[in-house]
């Protein structure tokens, strides 16, 4: 007789619960738009703030007047496209077919990637590209952080980011204009819509079981350890069952929070600094995103913003209005 079996049913939500492979996190999918262009931008957290802006979302009882939101300033540094990325589909899915590479790479690169291509021929590759564009079915874009131009010591950030258009010739002919060139934010997103944040959240090492899932405390009179669970779990089967709450790594895992409001865009003509800078992290000299709400990951995190995936259905078409931004010193000073 044939063994039965299925997939399993549930999902295993947070599980596992172990360390992120890298600080930086990586987007596993992007969403289909018939808009031409990058669908998302990396920037790195400098810290929160708090802003007064109109209401303007369309069902809510406080529409029209002046509210207070919290906010984190992401500091944006334009990013460069060296590669470009192109892909075939067969009955496994997408497969890499074929690249391109600038001819122009940043020095500070080759403390990331060890192999950079030499005597890189971008138009005779592109040339290639554009000859084999039947086989295509997706594009993607190579891009890396500048760090330097923030003045924090990190090493350059790579990354893929999709592309989005309504043919894979529409996504070629405008990433081939890109390659070698630095994007900036506001040629990816703009004021008001809503995008997701993907990061690493800060890391808690190991950690007991009523912190890491929040189980309650027993009783005092408990004669086992009152910060334990009241069980292992059944005699049959004989093993710990993985669902049973237990110490271990905590933090330092990657997420994604969904529709993140951008409610500015800026500049260094418009500073957004508070008095002394950003605690742990300095001041902002070029451009910059404000977000509404928290994000994942402590100061100076790498974070992913990706055109959103499920956006609000009454989103705002105005741009926020906001009235004040604080500047007040997270320092004390």
């Amino acid at each position: 007789m044939a063994k039965k079996s299925r997939p399993k049913k549930g999902s295993l939500a947070f599980h596992p619960r172990v360390r992120a492979s890298d600080h930086a996190g990586r987007v596993r999918s992007w969403p289909e738009t018939d808009e031409v262009g990058l669908l998302g931008f990396p920037g790195y957290k400098a810290g929160m703030t708090h802003v007064h802006m109109i209401e303007d979302r369309p069902n809510a009882p406080e529409r029209g007047r002046e509210v207070v939101r919290a906010a984190t300033v992401v500091d944006c540094p334009p990013v460069k496209m060296f590669g470009l990325r192109m892909y075939s589909s067969n009955r496994y899915g997408k497969l890499a077919q074929t690249e391109a590479w600038s001819s122009d790479v940043d020095r500070d690169l080759s403390r990331r990637i060890k192999r950079l291509p030499r005597e890189a021929d971008p138009e005779k590759r592109l040339s290639e590209m554009e000859g084999m564009l039947e086989k295509a079915c997706d594009f993607s874009a190579v891009i890396h952080t500048v760090p330097r131009a923030t003045g924090i010591k990190k090493t350059p950030d790579v990354m893929e980011v999709g592309l989005g258009g309504r043919t894979a010739a529409d996504k070629f002919e405008h990433a081939r204009g890109l390659l070698g060139k630095e994007i900036r934010i506001e040629d990816v997103f703009h004021a008001g819509e809503v995008v997701d944040v993907t990061a690493v959240t800060k890391g808690k090492g190991f950690q007991g079981p009523v912190k890491r899932f929040g189980i309650k405390i027993r009783s005092r009179k408990t004669d086992d350890a009152r910060r334990n669970p009241g069980t292992l779990g059944p005699w049959h089967p004989h093993q710990v069952m993985w669902t049973v709450p237990l110490g271990g790594q905590t933090g330092y895992h990657q997420r994604t929070e969904f529709n993140k409001r951008l409610l500015r865009i800026g500049t260094s003509e418009d500073p957004v600094d508070p008095r002394g800078g950003f605690l742990r992290y300095g001041e902002i000299s070029g451009d910059y995103a404000i977000l509404s709400g928290s994000t994942p990951g402590p100061t100076k995190r790498l974070l992913n913003l990706r055109k959103a995936s499920r956006p609000w259905r009454n989103l705002p078409d105005e741009t926020p209005n906001l009235t004040e931004v604080s500047l007040a010193s997270a320092q004390g000073r």
